[in-house]
């Protein structure tokens, strides 16, 4: 904990994030269930994935997977060979929202001004509060660390899990400082300590720089946000355009927007990617595209229900062997959220992308990650009914379109009986049929 120095600010800005929150939040539902159970944060477990069959991507792990180097977004199987014991549990987000809900609640007391980020994270400005809070100051703990302490300790205190607390003058600053060293763990960054804690990290570290930026950046030499704080601002936008170069040139000298909000824009679209063992080209596409379609589309479909959201357009996205990133979206008269609908109109639009006469796989590319979004998102009272609807075209009359206003809530029962028998007993409890 940095702790030896006097800090004098106008402006303090607090990032909170939670250590590990899926999996912590997982681990506290189930020791709520079983108090004498094994807290799944002691051992190497993760969050992600089909349980039972395996697959799919690892969205959060314990400090002990870490230790076997599981990391966040590779896939179940890849993690598994790493450590077989590995415990599996699948996402709980009726719960992850209860526990995010909570921390919020916390930070709220503290301030007026709470700006989530997302479920798990948050900056809290706490600027001219020094006068309602200056009594928590002691010599080991000066202001404004004594209030990041008090904040930390009663959440792991009140709701059973850590938070790492990044304490600076603006959002870059402290949202970096709450990377360093976790878990339970508060840190400074401020403008004078920039050389010492931020200069020597590798530029794949500054917080919006991509992997494929900092390969780049690598590549001509730079490889510490330092040397990328030193280069020539006019080098680095000549390399990597005017935006990506001036930003990489601020972010790594310490510039960043100082203005939170107390606003949390949900979220304005959904979707879900996978990267491929194998680099495929159009041989692969049938075996093995196919079905990633049918699974991703499954996905960002249960992820809509769950949230009763709906969305009008589609997206599908490939990354190509070189690492570009191509996409093609469709917009529909009418939002949906079911899973047949998704990979219906997704596989139109990776037809179109990899095997159309301008496709990818015409060229010559490959394809190591594919990806399925849905956007354009609302409550579900935009599903108007299309011209070419299915149930107005076997019915070839005027009358059908009021006879389909039943058909959709019939379906949207369906879907709700479907999703809670499978919650209550299992994925494969329910199996599609074929004519």
């Amino acid at each position: 904990m940095d702790n030896n120095h006097v800090y004098d600010y106008d402006k303090y800005i607090f990032h909170i994030d939670v250590n590990s929150a899926f999996l912590s939040w997982s681990a506290l539902k189930k020791l709520r269930e079983d108090p004498d159970g094994v807290d799944l944060r002691t051992i190497p477990s993760a969050v992600g994935g089909d349980v039972k069959k395996r697959h799919g991507i690892i969205t959060a792990k314990s400090i002990p997977a870490k230790k076997y180097g599981i990391v966040t977004g590779e896939p179940v199987v890849k993690a598994l060979e790493k450590c077989p014991h590995l415990v599996l549990v699948q996402s709980d987000f009726n719960t992850y929202r209860e526990y995010s809900h909570a921390f919020i609640d916390i930070l709220n007391k503290y301030s007026p001004l709470v700006q989530q980020m997302s479920i798990d994270e948050a900056f809290v400005d706490i600027s001219g509060l020094k006068e309602v809070y200056g009594y928590l100051e002691t010599q080991e703990y000066p202001y404004p660390i004594c209030l990041a302490k008090k904040i930390k300790d009663e959440i792991r205190d009140s709701l059973g899990f850590t938070v790492n607390v990044g304490i600076s003058c603006n959002k870059l600053l402290s949202k970096m400082a709450s990377d360093f060293t976790k878990p339970d763990r508060i840190h400074t960054l401020f403008p004078e300590e920039i050389q010492d804690k931020m200069w020597p990290l590798p530029i794949g570290d500054l917080f919006g720089c991509g992997k494929q930026t900092a390969a780049r950046l690598q590549n001509i030499g730079i490889r510490t946000i330092g040397d990328a704080a030193t280069s020539d601002p006019e080098m680095l936008i000549s390399f990597l355009g005017a935006n990506a170069g001036s930003y990489i040139y601020r972010s790594a000298n310490g510039f960043g927007s100082a203005e939170v909000t107390d606003t949390y824009e949900d979220a304005k679209s959904y979707s879900n990617e996978t990267t491929l063992k194998n680099d495929l080209n159009a041989d692969g596409y049938d075996k093995d595209i196919v079905p990633i379609l049918k699974f991703l589309s499954e996905k960002v479909s249960g992820r809509l229900k769950r949230d009763n959201v709906y969305g009008r357009t589609i997206t599908v996205s490939v990354k190509t062997g070189n690492f570009k990133r191509h996409s093609a979206q469709l917009q529909l008269e009418s939002s949906i959220c079911d899973e047949q609908n998704i990979y219906k109109y997704s596989k139109e639009l990776c037809d179109k992308l990899l095997l159309g006469d301008e496709g990818l796989f015409i060229k010559g590319e490959t394809v190591r990650l594919v990806g399925v979004g849905v956007s354009k998102l609302d409550d579900g009272s935009y599903q108007q009914l299309s011209l070419f609807d299915n149930n107005m075209m076997s019915q070839g009359s005027n009358n059908s379109q009021f006879s389909n206003t039943p058909n959709r809530e019939k379906q949207k029962k369906l879907d709700a009986m479907t999703e809670k028998l499978k919650k209550e007993f299992g994925k494969d409890i329910i199996k599609k049929g074929h004519l």
